[in-house]
């Protein structure tokens, strides 16, 4: 510690050599310790000789010499065992101590020279005072400067002083106090510790300070490495050694058998006993000899008894006896699901196959669907009906390579893929493996999923599929893969080309009936504890509930809908309300069931002026668009809101360029453009349109806006317009027919090329809607808005041939541009 001293006013330089004169006091002989002036150290005090000195200064109150030993083993030091340099010092405290002994704390004053020596029962000495020296220049000053910035790295690489010292050093401005201050934290040996406190000359004291101190910075940093080398040893090595000595020890004292070589001799017999590949059997021999000249407890140990683990829990060579019966797997499917043509022809196709050629390689079917019309669960019942083992893996948010693919061993905590995993759990080297929502993937900085998949659903590359983990080649040529999809767009392409797409669309309001009936209703009576004859749910009660309380393609919002008719019906019959079961006529589901959500039709009954009704297509089925047209008195603005795609766009460009350019067919004034804002909105704003298929509605609409005749109610229509007043076909025609009809229409306009998509339509369809196929826009309006169009008059018709003849060259100058 550091006694407080004022800061120091500016001095003259001080003489050389300027001493005082000679005094007599009482003396310590220190072991191994070197004080310098203005330094305050504690000293413990234990020979005869030194406690007598102690107390003659205190009796005295004089000052007492401290000077060092040059050999700290002698007991008795005479004058020649002495350094001559030492330090006047006073005694601050003093402490007498049990065992005799006593502990004082002394303060250096200044240095002294020993010039002779007596011994009484304390030791006294005959010491000259002597004051250091040193000239006043720039040259101290930059001295003083770099020992500070070498004292500072000192201090933060050994932390052996406390910054508090470093602050008070820095502030000090007289190079002798400055000196020995640092001198005093200065830990080197004895001798060094001497030659400092020998240096009456200042400038050479800095100068053999600043070699020290470049000395024991380097030392520090060598130090500091060694240090930090040795501690990662000690965690990585001794310390496992050591928990590894005492649970060895443990195990010892508890009994237990040395799983060493207990688990080694396990491992070898399982591999004896698996059916491995040749490959594979030397890679996991290899892997095991390594097992056996690594330590037990050794982290390397627990991953390489993880890698044999899962070489052996994957399956190899086993797999499921087939019998192909296709009456029985026709039987499974028809019990599980209702309809589903296609799909259940290609899975008995594929099941023919196989029973004429057992080397035949398993199809890649993708499931595409909106959500709810049993993807996932045809997967089970396929499963079911080729006598195979079910293994479903969820890929939707996975955006990561080493999902599929696994991590490379050398990483922490890593595993196989999850396709490896999927296997492990399927125990089979034949499963059906569905993976499911296929097309919800995405990619970011640690790799592109799908593409880690075009390996697995290849049928001509899988068979040596490559997982990062496993590090050797595993044969997936057996696995029957299905994916599933709600939107087929949203599939990379690549990957789309390996599979077979089979489309299931939505289901029809009789087939949902059939559903209910045949799945959904017995599920629900059973879960909820029922009877089969305790839920009396008429036929017209359940089409009520469709209409009115679902709008979906699939059948999870009906089932949810059945599921609390249920639970409504067990707390009828648990409370004893009546003796009998109630009829759930349609008034007693909304009393259950509460309002119902959707209008009996989404239709108005009379149309409105403006409003056209589109079809659109979308992941989760069809729906109807309204599309709302109105004018305002302006300079011929266009505004389209409802969160319009680009492409939808263009559409109501295009259409309102046509209605331009064929103004004087209609009861439109010529500068209508001109003096007209024209404002296009699609209601739902939250939800994102686009798509060329609302271009007929869009020009019905803005039309009907413009001419001031509704359009024909009940009546909705589909289909991409051109400039020339084409109307092209357009995709998605089942499920925006079906969309159509659940909403109450009547009657679809649809572009004649779509006449192909008739055969995917339920004939309960065709029979209720009236179709009108279409191949120009003047074909719509006609049917969308009769008798629109202005009256023809005499010789009209002669003046608009040569009107069209005369135009004919600058149409075919737009087409060519």
């Amino acid at each position: 510690m550091v006694s407080e001293e004022k800061k120091p006013r500016d001095r003259a330089p001080r003489q050389a050599g300027k001493t005082s004169g000679r005094v007599t006091l009482p003396m310590l002989a220190l072991k191994d310790a070197v004080v310098f002036p203005r330094m305050v150290v504690p000293l413990f005090i234990g020979r005869e000789r030194s406690l007598a000195s102690v107390e003659v200064s205190l009796e005295e109150n004089s000052p007492i010499f401290l000077v060092t030993q040059q050999n700290p083993d002698v007991e008795e030091p005479t004058l020649s065992d002495l350094y001559r340099v030492g330090t006047i010092a006073k005694i601050v405290n003093a402490l007498r101590l049990p065992d005799g002994n006593m502990k004082i704390v002394v303060e250096g004053l200044g240095r002294g020279t020993l010039e002779d020596m007596r011994y009484r029962p304390e030791l006294r000495g005959r010491i000259t005072p002597v004051e250091s020296f040193y000239p006043e220049d720039r040259e101290l000053q930059g001295k003083m400067r770099a020992v500070l910035h070498q004292f500072e790295e000192y201090v933060r690489l050994t932390q052996r002083v406390a910054p508090e010292i470093f602050m008070s050093i820095q502030n000090m401005t007289d190079p002798d106090m400055f000196t020995d201050t640092v001198c005093a934290f200065l830990f080197v040996a004895v001798h060094e510790r001497q030659a400092l406190l020998e240096a009456i000359d200042v400038s050479r004291r800095l100068e053999q300070i600043a070699l020290l101190l470049e000395r024991e910075i380097e030392l520090a940093r060598i130090e500091q490495k060694v240090r930090s080398r040795v501690r990662e040893q000690i965690e990585r090595s001794q310390r496992m050694h050591y928990l590894q000595e005492q649970l060895k020890v443990i195990q010892q004292e508890l009994g237990e058998r040395d799983e060493e070589f207990g688990d080694v001799d396990d491992l070898k017999k399982k591999i004896e006993r698996k059916k491995l590949p040749r490959e594979v059997r030397e890679k996991v021999e290899e892997e095991l000899a390594r097992l056996q000249r690594i330590p037990f407890m050794s982290p390397e140990s627990s991953v390489v008894r993880g890698y044999i683990d899962w070489i052996l829990d994957l399956p190899w060579r086993e797999s499921t006896k087939e019998a192909i019966d296709l009456d029985r797997a026709k039987q499974i499917l028809d019990e599980d699901h209702y309809g589903l043509k296609k799909v259940k022809e290609r899975i008995l196709e594929y099941l023919a196959v196989r029973k004429l050629s057992r080397g035949a390689k398993g199809p890649i079917l993708c499931l595409v669907g909106p959500p709810g019309v049993g993807k996932t669960s045809l997967g089970q019942s396929i499963a079911r009906a080729m006598g195979r083992k079910f293994v479903r893996v969820s890929l939707g948010g996975v955006r990561d390579e080493a999902e599929i693919r696994g991590h490379r061993r050398t990483y922490v905590g890593a595993l196989p893929g999850r396709i490896l995993q999927g296997m492990k759990q399927a125990k089979v080297v034949n499963p059906v493996f569905m993976l499911d929502e296929v097309d919800k993937m995405s990619m970011d900085f640690r790799g592109d999923p799908s593409s880690a998949l075009l390996e697995v659903l290849d049928p001509a590359q899988n068979a040596h599929f490559s997982d990062h983990y496993l590090e050797v080649g595993y044969d997936l040529s057996q696995v029957f893969f299905i994916t599933t999809a709600n939107d087929e767009y949203a599939i990379p392409l690549p990957l789309h080309d390996r599979m077979e797409i089979v489309e299931l669309p939505g289901y029809t309001l009789e087939e949902k009936l059939q559903i209910a009936r045949g799945f959904l209703i017995p599920r629900q009576v059973r879960e909820n504890g029922l009877q089969a004859d305790q839920l009396i749910l008429p036929e017209e009660t359940l089409r009520h509930i469709i209409q009115r309380y679902t709008r979906e393609a699939g059948v999870r919002e009906l089932e949810r809908s059945i599921a609390a008719l249920c639970r409504k019906t067990a707390r009828h019959i648990v409370e004893g309300n009546g003796a009998t079961n109630p009829e759930i006529s349609p008034a007693l589901a909304e009393e259950w069931l509460g309002p119902p959500p959707y209008p009996s039709t989404s239709i108005e009954k009379e149309s409105e002026t403006g409003v056209a009704l589109g079809m659109a297509w979308s992941a989760s089925g069809g729906d109807l668009l309204r599309i709302e047209t109105s004018l305002m008195k302006g300079k011929g603005t266009h505004l389209l809101t409802g969160r319009l795609g680009e492409v939808m766009k263009e559409s109501a460009a295009a259409a309102f360029t046509w209605i331009r350019a064929h103004a004087d067919e209609f009861p439109l004034p010529a500068d209508f453009y001109k003096n007209y804002d024209i404002h296009v909105h699609v209601p739902e704003g939250a939800t994102p349109k686009d798509g060329p298929s609302a271009g007929v509605a869009i020009l019905i609409s803005m039309l009907s806006a413009l001419t001031g005749t509704p359009p024909v109610p009940a009546l909705s229509m589909t289909g991409e317009i051109t400039l020339r007043g084409r109307v092209l076909p357009v995709g998605g025609i089942k499920e925006k027919v079906l969309a159509a009809r659940r909403s109450g229409i009547t009657r679809v306009i649809m572009p004649r090329e779509n006449q192909k998509d008739f055969p995917d339509l339920p004939e309960e369809v065709l029979r209720e809607i009236q179709f009108d196929l279409v191949d120009t826009v003047d074909q719509v309006i006609d049917i969308a808005l009769p008798g629109v169009r202005k009256p023809k008059k005499g010789g009209s018709k002669t003046k608009g041939a040569a009107r069209k003849r005369k135009k004919a060259p600058r149409q075919e100058e737009n087409r060519a541009d």
